[in-house]
């Protein structure tokens, strides 16, 4: 018979206990509003932010302190410039690391307490990871086929290529921070995803691209050679080379009988004249890709001397 009496008392002060721990959880609100993933930078320094909101009409504003505790330390946050609610601290990254998990610790009063009572609310545990290597969409987002284009970003090597959906384009490694491509010899007036890849790891984005048509001619209309001999050859658009130069894609279905460098319009330049040779006897055709309705040719002969 007295254990039901206990029970009775128990409970209720059980409940209570659950009640107001509840209602201090309610009391404020913690946003965290640090992004998971940190483009790298030259300072290693870090901001992790926060938004914490009162919810309770008694609670002292004045009296609210937030922290935020990162490798076991309790680091003070600043309330941010621009708004009344939000605070922020700019962590060190320590060398060799490119994460860190931390969480929020918030202190505060009430009004309606006599004596002052300080109250501790702790928010759940985040993670950042900071990224090393990234691509800056492309500010050029359209041009013709052959154009030079120019990607910034962080962590590029030398192994990556740019490609156009699947199509890989010519890629030229400036710099950790930059790469140079000219749009491939995909069919024009479309829409393309561009892509940076190494081969190994994740595929960076670098927005779309449009690639746009535009007329070519290729002068004389045929070629006719022995083995040995050269002859000139003019390649001509219909506007003016933009900056870089224009790389002009030129195939044969005879490779062993057409010896010719790559064909590059100089900038502001609209056609440019180059040399070929013929090789091993063979007939086929010069191939330029990209223009009017996708593609150009010319016949080619090549014969012995």
């Amino acid at each position: 018979m007295t254990r039901l009496p206990q029970a009775r008392r128990i409970f209720p002060a059980f409940a209570a206990a659950i009640a107001l721990l509840f209602l201090a959880g309610c009391n404020l609100a913690i946003t965290n509003l640090t992004p998971d993933l940190l483009r790298e930078n030259a300072s290693q320094l870090y901001t992790i932010t926060a938004r914490v909101k009162p919810t309770d009409r008694e609670l002292d504003h004045s009296s609210i302190q937030v922290s935020v505790v990162i490798d076991g330390q309790d680091q003070r946050m600043k309330k941010s410039a621009d708004t009344t609610d939000v605070y922020e601290f700019d962590y060190p990254l320590p060398a060799g690391r490119d994460e860190a998990r931390y969480y929020f610790l918030v202190h505060y009063r009430f009004n309606s307490e006599t004596p002052a009572q300080s109250h501790d609310l702790v928010s759940e545990l985040h993670h950042f990871k900071v990224e090393r290597r990234y691509a800056v969409p492309i500010e050029a987002n359209r041009g013709p086929v052959g154009a030079r284009v120019s990607v910034v970003g962080r962590g590029f090597t030398a192994h990556d290529v740019v490609y156009f959906d699947a199509t890989p384009a010519r890629t030229v490694y400036e710099s950790p921070n930059s790469l140079g491509f000219y749009v491939p010899a995909v069919p024009p007036n479309h829409n393309y995803n561009v892509a940076i890849s190494s081969g190994v790891g994740t595929t960076l984005s670098a927005g779309t691209f449009r690639a746009d048509s535009s007329g070519a001619s290729i002068s004389p209309t045929s070629l006719t050679l022995r083995s040995g001999e050269s002859a000139a050859v003019t390649f001509t658009i219909p506007n003016a080379a933009p900056q870089g130069g224009l790389l002009l894609e030129i195939t044969t279905d005879i490779p062993e009988s057409v010896i010719m460098p790559e064909v590059i319009v100089p900038e502001g330049a609209t056609s440019v004249v180059i040399n070929v040779q013929g090789g091993k006897p063979g007939a086929g055709a010069l191939y330029l890709k990209g223009f009017g309705q996708g593609e150009l040719s010319i016949p080619i002969m090549v014969s012995a001397r």
